[in-house]
């Protein structure tokens, strides 16, 4: 890994106003984030500002999370605005589906937009969470939610936005599943894991496993990395969603801090 990015949903915040998304993408270059994946749709800012902002701040889009609306019923305004972000990869955040039938669906649903979109050299994403791997479908055919993606979804036109962070909290071996994965995954989300962590949410005292900045969990992100390169994958995405500092633009700079520290490769 010798370049790292971020999802910008970690500072979502940030991306409301034209003012705000210059400095915020100024701000996320200074603490050496190169690449970057978008959360949304920035309809507050033309495509081509946006793509301008994080240029001169040095930093080049590697993928989205977009809406699923909008891939679905106009796809060459998607192609258009992927193409002048510069990046090739069309992604969702996620799909809820309450049933295998349903999720069998918007298997066929993904992989024949895929095969539209295939057309114009663009990829759809796939990102997980941990439901996912749940077992919740498993007492009716055996199987969880990704199992059933990994197997339906047709890597000629689509791929895997991996979250080793979301694996790992549904107790998923994340060396495994990479192998599994093996060619079909070009963006791996990392965010660290910390076992044990006291928390306060609304009001709410907790204490139990949750997300953390990078370097402030048990996650073996050296082992993480290494077998993801070996298995294809290409951009190393920081997603950070609980903020021990209580401010998210100081904590995607502590996540950057400890990878510029301890994971680049010279």
């Amino acid at each position: 890994m010798k370049e790292f990015g971020v999802q910008l949903y970690s500072i979502r915040n940030e991306f409301t106003t034209v003012e705000k998304t210059r400095e915020a993408f100024r701000a996320l270059g200074s603490f050496g984030y190169t690449q970057a994946q978008t959360a949304g749709t920035y309809d507050y800012i033309t495509p081509e500002e946006f793509r301008a902002f994080a240029d001169e701040a040095g930093i080049r889009f590697v993928g989205t999370h977009y809406s699923w609306d909008r891939m679905v019923s106009d796809v060459e305004g998607t192609v258009r605005y992927h193409q002048i972000l510069g990046t090739d990869e069309v992604g969702i955040g996620g799909f809820g589906t309450p049933t295998p039938e349903s999720l069998k669906q918007f298997i066929r649903d993904f992989n024949e937009l895929g095969e539209k979109y295939a057309k114009y050299g663009m990829k759809l994403s796939y990102h997980n969470h941990s439901g996912e791997f749940s077992n919740e479908f498993k007492a009716i055919e055996g199987k969880t939610k990704f199992d059933y993606l990994m197997e339906g979804l047709d890597p000629r036109y689509t791929c895997f936005n991996l979250d080793a962070g979301w694996a790992h909290l549904a107790g998923v071996d994340v060396y495994d599943l990479l192998k599994k994965l093996e060619g079909r995954v070009n963006i791996l989300h990392i965010k660290d894991i910390q076992a044990d962590y006291e928390y306060v949410r609304d009001g709410v005292k907790f204490r139990g496993p949750e997300r953390i900045e990078i370097g402030r969990g048990n996650m073996n992100f050296k082992g993480i990395i290494k077998a993801a390169e070996a298995t294809g994958v290409k951009y190393f995405v920081v997603e950070d969603e609980f903020y021990s500092t209580g401010n998210p633009v100081e904590s995607v700079k502590m996540s950057a801090d400890y990878i510029k520290a301890n994971l680049l490769e010279e």
